[in-house]
């Protein structure tokens, strides 16, 4: 690089520097006392092979029995997740000089807590996988489903952060969450609460908002938003029940979006394609659409075929 361009290089980083002390949420420096996102992503992979013991082994570990691989990984989460935990805290602490020391003894014990946790999570995982088995006849077996399926996938991420989110760990949960999202296109908060047996099918593009309540044996297809039904007040809303409630035993169909903290879906519903939700239903409701007119034109113009349907016709989209 020669003198000319060194020169512009360095008006154009005393620049930059100078901007950097405006003072504004763009400009923090302080980039290395925040979690780190792709050790977060590495924890979150060791949690999964925690979860799944047969499917998704470190093949770089030297012992290859149950136990030693198990002390491994729970010595490296536990290290790595408490080290996190307390740059979250710290990082997020409103005390003008916190105590290090009193944060990472903090952060060991929510840690602790967390990975005493994982069986009850395991527990949840395995009616999730016996749900996707009953649900989707294109599933050969439950191996495809745990190495396949990106529903399965999210849903586990998910419950493991929600357990974290649960125990009041800042930022860390929603990482994990949302390197769920990177990957299999499923948004799902940590702080959505689901019951046994929740099945997400096909997956790409499901919305699952923060105060989400989910019961038991609930089936939910791809483009599915459970979301607010307004946000306008900002973070005014904050820690308010915005997002609805799906009771046991109902099904939402691709596209469907039920909106508000007030609406709930009655157990047994069967919500179809693209409906919008924005009121509670009762038990046992069944939500379909009219059909629209379908018209065939030639390339003349022509009519080849005309659907009009009646007013009692009506569609409903089962994949």
């Amino acid at each position: 690089m020669g003198e000319r361009e060194n020169q512009e290089v360095n008006q154009l980083v005393h620049q930059l520097l100078q901007d950097y002390d405006k003072g504004r949420d763009v400009d923090k420096m302080n980039i290395f006392d925040r979690p780190d996102t792709d050790s977060i992503r590495k924890i979150t992979d060791n949690l999964i092979k925690i979860v799944y013991p047969g499917y998704f082994r470190d093949k770089t570990y030297k012992s290859y029995n149950a136990y030693g691989n198990l002390v491994v990984l729970i010595e490296d989460v536990m290290y790595n997740l408490s080290k996190q935990i307390s740059k979250a805290l710290l990082y997020t602490s409103k005390e003008e000089n916190p105590s290090r020391e009193k944060i990472e003894d903090q952060a060991y014990c929510i840690a602790l807590t967390f990975c005493n946790k994982i069986p009850q999570v395991r527990a949840l995982v395995d009616t999730d996988i016996e749900a996707t088995y009953q649900g989707d006849p294109a599933a050969f077996n439950k191996d495809e489903i745990v190495l396949c399926y990106p529903g399965l996938l999210a849903i586990t991420i998910n419950r493991l952060a929600h357990e974290l989110f649960v125990l009041n760990v800042p930022l860390i949960p929603r990482i994990m969450t949302e390197y769920a999202h990177s990957v299999t296109g499923i948004d799902i908060h940590p702080g959505a609460k689901i019951g046994k047996y929740f099945f997400i099918d096909h997956g790409t593009g499901i919305v699952v908002g923060s105060t989400t309540e989910i019961g038991d044996h609930v089936k939910v297809y791809q483009g599915v938003t459970l979301g607010a039904l307004s946000t306008s007040a900002g973070h005014a809303l904050h820690g308010t029940k915005r997002h609805p409630t799906i009771e046991n035993n109902v099904t939402i169909y691709s596209g469907a979006s039920i909106l508000g903290g007030k609406t709930v879906i009655g157990e047994g519903s069967v919500i179809g394609s693209n409906a919008f939700i924005t009121k509670s239903i009762p038990a046992g409701t069944k939500v379909t659409f009219k059909n629209q007119e379908l018209i065939y034109r030639a390339k003349d113009g022509s009519i080849i075929e005309k659907n009009d349907f009646g007013e009692d016709d009506a569609w409903f989209y089962v994949i």
